[in-house]
């Protein structure tokens, strides 16, 4: 998937600057994307020369002009090809997995670390899903919400990250047992 189709839908919630895409990024698609702040702004540029956004400055006095940055209908137009085509299945590429898979016992210290370490970035990126997950049910139930909302689509995604965060700390846990009976034992 382009990360142009992951900017095209974050901009159906509205005209936004590169700086609040970006920071939409991290509290919206993260669970499914990722991308740096230079990609992005690359990007933008990309899209607004092939005419899928059109981008307006707005002139600031105390601070740089920002570039506010709007979905054309060829942007929509575009983001429903992409709807429409079959979706390919995900390749997991996983540094950490990779330490895993090759962890001998003298290893095990280092990859125990990093284990830990992904732990607890899983634990911080599950708080913060679930904090945007309160905002956007704004004091409703999940069914309510589902039946009122304009578009249900980032919830999902919301739910389908919650999940694999705690997935991913069901297995970090379970990991980092095994690992410390092992350096424990001494094997």
């Amino acid at each position: 998937m382009a990360l142009r189709n992951a900017v095209l839908a974050a901009l159906l919630e509205g005209e936004a600057s590169g700086y609040d895409l970006a920071k939409g990024f991290d509290a919206s698609v993260a669970n499914f994307w990722m991308a740096t702040p230079q990609q992005l702004y690359k990007e933008l540029d990309r899209m607004a020369a092939e005419g899928l956004i059109q981008t307006r400055v707005v002139q600031q006095e105390r601070r740089p002009n920002k570039r506010l940055h709007a979905i054309t209908p060829a942007g929509r137009a575009a983001l429903h090809e992409f709807i429409d085509a079959p979706a390919k299945p995900t390749a997991i590429r996983d540094e950490m997995m990779v330490k895993v898979q090759a962890m001998t016992d003298a290893d095990a210290p280092a990859v125990r670390a990093a284990v830990a370490e992904h732990l607890e970035w899983s634990r911080a990126k599950l708080a913060r899903y679930e904090r945007l997950r309160t905002r956007l049910l704004a004091g409703r139930s999940e069914p309510a919400y589902l039946e009122e909302a304009e578009r249900v689509g980032p919830y999902l995604t919301l739910l389908r990250g919650i999940s694999f965060e705690q997935e991913n700390q069901r297995w970090a846990e379970f990991a980092l047992t095994v690992i410390d009976r092992r350096i424990a034992a001494g094997v």
